[in-house]
Formats: C-alpha cells, sequence, structure tokens
C-alpha cells in the first residue's frame, strides 16, 4: 500500500500563519509588560538622578522642592522624591528662566538650538551595510540619551523591520494602519501627507518618533520606476526627499536620529543626503570589517552620482564607532586599532562595550537608560552604562561643536 500523501502547505500560507502567531504573541508579551494600557512608560528618576541630568547638585534640588519653587516632584511617605522626565524637562525651563534668555547660563539648562546663532538642525544618520552592528541599539540609545539631555529628538526609522520603532515602544503591525511611516511624506502620488502628521509622541518626553514597518519597501520599489519614467526630473529627486520631508518639521526639534536599514538602497541614499553627520557602526571582526570596506566602496560610487546630480554633501562630522567591543578579547583589540591607525580621529575615542545589561534589557524591547540598576548586578550596570554615557556623550559634544558652542 502506499501511505496517503499528507498536504503540504504553501510556503507564503506557512510564512503567514508563523507571522500572525509571532504577532499575537508579542501582542500579548507586551500586554504583560506594560499594563494596563499596554503602552511603554518610563521609570520615574531618584533626585540624584535628576540633578544630574539637570546639572544641579541634589542638595539645592532639595532646596527647590522645599521652597516650593518650580515644578514639583512626587513626595513618597518615607520622604524620597521622584520626577519624571516631564518635571525634569520643566525644571530646566524653569531655571533657564531666571537667567538672560539666550544667555550662557539660561543655554546651560535648555539646550536647545539657536537658529539665530546659526545652529542648524543636526541630522544624525546611524548607518552600516551589515547587519548585527548594533546599529538600531546605538540609534535608539543616541535618541534617548538626547532627550535625557534636555534636547528636542527626532527618530525616524528607516529599517522595514521597525526594531528601532518596537524599541521606541510601537509594534508596527499593530499601531500602524497605513501611509504613516516616512514613506507617507517622500511617495511620488497624491496621497503624499506632510511630515508633521506622521511625527507620533513616545513615552520619552522631548523624543518624537517616526515609526517604520514594510511600507517603506515600496519607496525602493516605486524609485526605479520613477528614475525610467521621468529621470532625475520631476517635482523632486529620489535623494533630496527626505530631506526636504525633514525640513518641514526643522524648527521643532534640535536633532534628529535615523536609524538607517541595512542595505545600500534609496532610503540609506536619501537620508545620507538628508543627513549633517554620519555614524557607521562596526563590530571590530575581520569579516565586519571587509564588508564595510565594500559598503564603503558602494556609498562613494553611488553618493558621487547623487552629486553630480545636485546634492550637497557636506558633513559636520564622520565617524567610526566600534560595537560590541570585548576589550580583553585580543583579535578584536587587534582590529580596534588596525581601524584607529587608519582612520585617526574618525574614529570614535570611546567603544560601546559589549554588555549582557544591554541584551537583558532587549528581552523586555528596553533600552539601558530605561531598566533601573537594581535589575542588575552593579558591575555590570555601571560598566554598560558608563561606556553608553562615554560614547554618546562624545558624539553630543561633536554636534555641539557643529553648533560653535564649546
Amino acid at each position: 500500500m502506499v501511505a496517503e500523501m499528507r498536504p503540504v502547505a504553501q510556503a507564503d500560507e506557512q510564512i503567514a500563519r508563523d507571522a500572525e502567531l509571532l504577532s499575537s504573541q508579542l501582542s500579548a508579551m507586551r500586554e504583560r509588560l506594560f499594563p494596563p494600557s499596554a503602552k511603554k512608560a518610563l521609570r520615574a528618576f531618584t533626585s540624584g538622578e535628576a540633578a544630574k541630568l539637570i546639572g544641579v547638585s541634589d542638595g539645592y534640588l532639595r532646596q527647590l522642592s522645599l521652597s516650593g519653587d518650580g515644578p514639583q516632584p512626587e513626595t513618597q511617605a518615607n520622604g524620597r522624591r521622584s520626577y519624571t522626565l516631564e518635571t525634569i524637562n520643566a525644571l530646566r525651563a524653569h531655571l533657564a528662566g531666571q537667567h538672560e534668555a539666550g544667555g550662557a547660563k539660561a543655554r546651560q539648562y535648555l539646550k536647545w538650538r539657536d537658529p539665530q546663532r546659526g545652529e542648524h538642525l543636526q541630522v544624525i544618520a546611524v548607518t552600516n551595510f551589515k547587519g548585527g552592528s548594533g546599529k538600531t541599539t546605538t540609534a535608539a540609545h543616541l535618541a534617548q540619551y538626547l532627550a535625557l539631555e534636555g534636547y528636542r529628538t527626532l527618530g525616524i526609522d528607516l529599517d522595514p523591520q521597525a526594531s528601532f520603532s518596537a524599541l521606541l515602544g510601537y509594534q508596527p503591525e499593530l499601531d500602524l494602519t497605513g501611509n504613516d511611516t516616512l514613506y507617507g511624506a517622500i511617495r511620488y502620488d497624491d496621497q503624499r501627507r506632510p511630515l508633521k502628521e506622521i511625527v507620533r509622541p513616545t513615552y520619552f518626553d522631548g523624543l518624537s518618533l517616526v515609526p517604520g514597518n514594510l511600507e517603506l519597501q515600496e519607496f525602493e520599489h516605486t524609485t526605479p520606476r520613477q528614475l525610467a519614467e521621468h529621470g532625475t526630473a520631476g517635482d523632486m529627486p529620489f535623494f533630496a526627499r527626505l530631506g526636504a520631508a525633514v525640513e518641514e518639521v526643522a524648527e521643532d526639534f534640535d536633532v534628529v536620529v535615523i536609524d538607517c536599514p541595512p542595505q545600500l538602497g534609496f532610503l540609506t541614499l536619501g537620508a545620507l543626503c538628508a543627513a549633517t553627520s554620519v555614524l557607521v557602526t562596526v563590530h571590530p571582526q575581520m569579516l565586519d570589517v571587509a564588508s564595510m570596506s565594500q559598503f564603503l566602496f558602494m556609498t562613494a560610487d553611488l553618493l558621487s552620482v547623487v552629486r553630480e546630480a545636485g546634492a550637497s554633501l557636506n558633513f559636520d562630522f564622520l565617524r567610526y564607532l566600534v560595537t560590541r567591543y570585548e576589550p580583553h578579547d585580543g583579535p578584536q583589540a587587534q582590529i580596534t586599532g588596525f581601524l584607529r591607525a587608519q582612520f585617526g580621529e574618525r574614529v570614535l575615542t570611546n567603544a560601546m562595550l559589549k554588555s549582557t545589561a544591554v541584551s537583558d534589557a532587549g528581552l523586555t524591547k528596553q533600552t539601558l537608560y530605561e531598566v533601573g540598576r537594581e535589575n542588575f548586578s552593579r558591575g555590570t550596570y555601571d560598566r554598560a552604562m558608563e561606556s553608553l554615557t562615554a560614547v554618546n556623550g562624545e558624539i553630543e559634544a561633536l554636534l555641539r561643536a557643529a553648533w560653535g558652542r564649546s
């Protein structure tokens, strides 16, 4: 007898079922982790953390609280004070208001850029051709760091896989309905929308998001057709569309952080043309460095083409960031030294250490800035936070230098 053949599911149907199953489980996980609204919320900060963020002493912050001067923290039964990021930002504005507007002291508290001083919107593209370099983790932590420091920050997720959006509290297949990614603002047809309508708030006060999902791939499909039919003519060339969209919201922000897709397509080229600065993440392994070499060749060739077509490519800074670095790993140390020998100061002085604290926080779609120190061994948390703050502080110093600030 011939055994009865079982029907074989078509590949697309099986993959679709797996996608639906995974999405439903992720949704259930989110509801368990962030009840009751199933939305993320940022933890409150201790008085010591708040004082450090604002740039004052804990004693001075306590004095403000006792005198009732300015926005007030929540005070627990044991007398401990806790500050939300909204309260911290309100205190920054309150303290800045006690000094001459635009003066050095006021700007110490309120770090917003001043267009009248020629401080342009800083657009930082975080990119690499190879996945696994820590690109999205870097972009998310950088955007959150800048928001914590008081800069009005916009994150743009250009990766159709939308991991950046997930870290900032959005599950693309559930929270987005259509035409509400950056594609909605750069598409070629009459359904194009102003970017102001697409920007969404996040649970991080001062940090907004243009989320991503699979519809971003449409730009990669429609652009070749547009080029074939109209060339670079038409209302706007493809490489200028992202920059024009960002310019629509420039007055609302100080810094834009773009998480680019791990491929050199039209979206990435648009991001590089819109960028004022570029951060290239690299894992210090020989295969990753070899891959980055090819990425740089391809990027240079393509950017030369769009420059000849009229794009402006003057970056305030271009830096390479070593990620997932293990300082006691001999080969990694050698490769990092090799990169520094080739690129000099274009390799950031600080490297992002590989840490279980970062990966453990990622299990609950959180960053190191969101989880409390009590959730880890102190040594592990402190080493990771020290590394992270050093990297992001170095990038902040670069953007302040681009604005002409000390």
